[in-house]
């Protein structure tokens, strides 16, 4: 297998986003990423597009060749694929882009992340979001995402004592990270005590505790590592990839208090990287409910079973402490539009290798962990990067 390297990022601003189209999105972070690359249209081999649901949200399927054509590459017959995981989609898009480079297929490939959540009404959105548990016996029984997520808090709490102020903690960490980020939709603090004393949505959760439904886009261009140079002075590896997946429905899982994917696919990841856990300088993690951020580092193991929670409270996760996590924002404060998060993470992380990423820089960060799930963590993908 060859190495892979991360030769250009680009992300738009997240939150409604009314005056831009999919397409628009798509091509503002696509060209934007080719820009920083140093890459010609001639050079790029492959698209690979993460989208959840454009089909539902902006009647439009078929994303792949359409992101190819407004991207002024359909004349040269590059080839486009469109990758679908549930929120999970922009993760394993840039797997597949990695395993292809990896395998000596392709040199070079564009992975771009787009959705477009608020043209159809929030309830609308909410029931697309929803598609990625099972149709069958959640959402037609009337399990929507957040009461499935509430159902995994409540285990969580009476299992390990995980408390409201630590929830809280997880959100109010989150947007103070997105503060210092201008590309976030949330980007202004806000205190544990208005999470806490937010709209009730579906018990313990509360409004603040749900990440929003976004519009936005976000792309990499990904590079044999022996050509990086080439094109980029500041190339970032991946070195790490791992996927699995598990039952798609809640009921189905031994516990509902773990997200076990997660933690398989991590293994796979830090076993194909050969490093360990312990090494990780920073970490985005798929906060799409903020007890989702505690349950993700417990699998991954950059927290014990149960201790996530208080190790947040502490302080732990935040820019300057152990392990900061979320140094975007994250879902919560960031955005989510599902088919981008995945692809934005790793934005972030390549920032945050480069030294790039502005107030909110890791200092000396030089192994990046992201992980983007889909579901209830039906599927979960994990990649590392290193600094070169």
């Amino acid at each position: 297998m060859r190495d892979v390297s991360i030769i250009g990022t680009g992300v738009t601003k997240f939150g409604e986003l009314w005056d831009k189209s999919l397409r628009e999105l798509g091509l503002m972070a696509g060209l934007e990423a080719i820009k920083d690359a140093g890459v010609s249209s001639a050079d790029i081999d492959a698209l690979y597009v993460g989208n959840m649901a454009a089909g539902s949200l902006v009647q439009q399927e078929h994303v792949s060749a359409l992101i190819a054509d407004y991207c002024d590459m359909a004349g040269s017959n590059v080839p486009s694929t469109r990758v679908e995981a549930a929120s999970a989609s922009g993760g394993v898009a840039l797997r597949q882009a990695y395993m292809a480079i990896a395998g000596g297929f392709i040199d070079i490939a564009v992975v771009g992340g787009a959705e477009k959540m608020t043209d159809v009404s929030d309830s609308e959105s909410a029931h697309t979001l929803s598609m990625g548990a099972d149709e069958e016996w959640e959402s037609q029984q009337g399990a929507t995402f957040a009461s499935l997520h509430a159902m995994m808090t409540q285990a969580h709490m009476s299992e390990f004592g995980t408390t409201r102020e630590m929830l809280s903690e997880v959100a109010a960490k989150n947007h103070a990270h997105a503060a210092l980020n201008p590309q976030a939709q949330f980007s202004f603090p806000i205190k544990p005590e208005a999470v806490s004393s937010s709209g009730l949505v579906a018990d313990p959760l509360r409004m603040l505790d749900c990440a929003p439904q976004s519009d936005g886009a976000a792309a990499v261009v990904l590079c044999a590592s022996k050509r990086a140079k080439e094109f980029s002075k500041v190339p970032v590896s991946i070195i790490g990839s791992g996927q699995a997946s598990d039952t798609l429905s809640l009921h189905h899982r031994a516990s509902l208090s773990r997200m076990p994917a997660i933690g398989v696919a991590a293994k796979r990841a830090f076993t194909h990287a050969g490093q360990k856990v312990a090494n990780v300088n920073v970490a985005e993690i798929h906060d799409n409910f903020t007890i989702s951020e505690l349950i993700a580092l417990e699998e991954i193991g950059l927290a014990e079973r149960g201790s996530a929670g208080q190790i947040t409270l502490d302080g732990g996760t935040a820019l300057g402490g152990a392990i900061p996590v979320n140094t975007s924002g994250g879902l919560k404060a960031r955005g989510h539009p599902p088919g981008a998060t995945g692809v934005a993470q790793a934005v972030e992380i390549v920032q945050q290798l480069r030294g790039t990423a502005g107030e909110r820089q890791v200092k000396g960060a030089t192994l990046g962990l992201l992980e983007n799930h889909g579901g209830t963590g039906a599927t979960a993908v994990v990649h590392l990067l290193e600094a070169n």
